[in-house]
């Protein structure tokens, strides 16, 4: 690891593998002051109740930063050796991109270009972000899901969605310190 520069700690895992717990510990751990980075958006009821337990989940002392889109600058913001950012995710920052790319819709009708084009400027913010996480002076912590061990997605929008988070995951595990997985709340170092 360079001189002056934090660690970059990827943490990945399955839907509801204790993925966020276990980073919320690790930060806590680290004695730094810990900015949480919330990449979420409350766009439906359903979404609007995940989020309010994650709030109330988030230790107390986390300073929360909600940043759909550009989570390198509150890292450039905020950053110093004193400081650890927990990303919280990089999934559904993806998502957040892909959709915004694309004109902010789910739908089917998309046209595959138009999709196809919005992963790619996806992929290279991602690649962007990285190297700005790794060259930070903060610790940086991303949270991600390991979307590729399911079932092949039937529609399109969704295996372009696994490809690229895929893809994201292995740029930002290629660029971090460590690497954990979690499985049934169980963490694993890889890296």
């Amino acid at each position: 690891m360079e001189q002056g520069r934090g660690k970059l700690i990827l943490v990945t895992g399955g839907a509801r593998s204790g993925k966020s717990t276990f980073a919320e510990n690790y930060a806590l751990k680290s004695g730094k002051r810990v900015l949480y980075i919330a990449t979420a958006a409350v766009d439906d009821e359903e979404m609007e109740e995940r989020v309010r337990l994650h709030r109330e989940n988030r230790p107390s002392g986390f300073t929360t930063f909600e940043e759909r889109f550009h989570p390198h600058l509150v890292m450039e913001e905020e950053q110093g050796e004193d400081t650890l950012f927990l990303l919280d995710c990089l999934t559904i920052l993806l998502s957040n991109h892909l959709l915004k790319e694309a004109g902010g819709s789910m739908q089917e009708e998309l046209d595959r270009a138009v999709l196809d084009n919005s992963a790619r400027e996806t992929l290279h913010y991602v690649s962007t972000l990285a190297k700005i996480m790794q060259k930070s002076p903060s610790d940086v912590l991303v949270v991600t899901n390991e979307v590729g061990t399911g079932i092949v997605p039937e529609h399109f929008l969704g295996r372009l969605y696994r490809d690229m988070a895929g893809k994201a995951n292995q740029v930002v595990a290629a660029a971090a310190d460590e690497v954990w997985l979690l499985v049934c709340g169980l963490p694993q170092r890889l890296k």
